[in-house]
């Protein structure tokens, strides 16, 4: 990947990488990340086209996959657990089309629920998502992370119907 951000000081790319303090912590530092990239969401994803979902979704993505390939450089670290942009850059993609159902049901039950399952996915790496690990660099750290997102985004779409019935 070309290095962008190689003349940037090492301590930015850290804070960025890191969310700042929320990725420094010793307790659950990529459930801190979701939980950042849900307010995130919230904030810049609610109720926005289709259109603009998928320009901010690809510059999220693409300064994702700057930064977290940066610290892994200068970390000297395959995958770094304090490095948890990407789990913020994945939660918008966990809810992509979700405001269909907001009239249905309540708001934070969704963003709940979808915060729940892509724990649970991202933790556990079912579906071949551990492989996508394998990548180097910025693509290897975001990768499993984003389709830990499509599947919990395919989830919700499967559950939040069937339990309107």
């Amino acid at each position: 990947m070309v290095r962008f951000l190689r003349f940037f000081p090492t301590k930015f790319v850290f804070n960025i990488a890191t969310l700042g303090p929320l990725g420094r912590s010793r307790f659950m530092p990529g459930t801190w990340g979701s939980l950042a990239g849900v307010i995130g969401y919230t904030v810049a994803f609610w109720n926005i086209t289709f259109y603009q979902f998928f320009i901010r979704f690809s510059l999220l993505l693409f300064i994702g996959l700057l930064f977290c390939d940066e610290a892994e450089r200068r970390m000297g670290q395959k995958d770094p657990p304090s490095v948890i942009l990407d789990e913020f850059c994945a939660m918008p993609l966990c809810f992509l089309g979700i405001e269909r159902f907001s009239g249905q049901v309540a708001m934070w039950e969704i963003l709940l629920c979808g915060f729940c399952i892509f724990r649970l996915l991202d933790v556990l790496k079912p579906f071949g998502i551990r492989a996508l690990e394998r990548f180097r660099g910025g693509v290897g750290i975001m990768a499993d992370d984003m389709a830990a997102a499509l599947a919990t985004c395919l989830a919700l779409h499967v559950i939040i119907p069937a339990a309107l019935v």
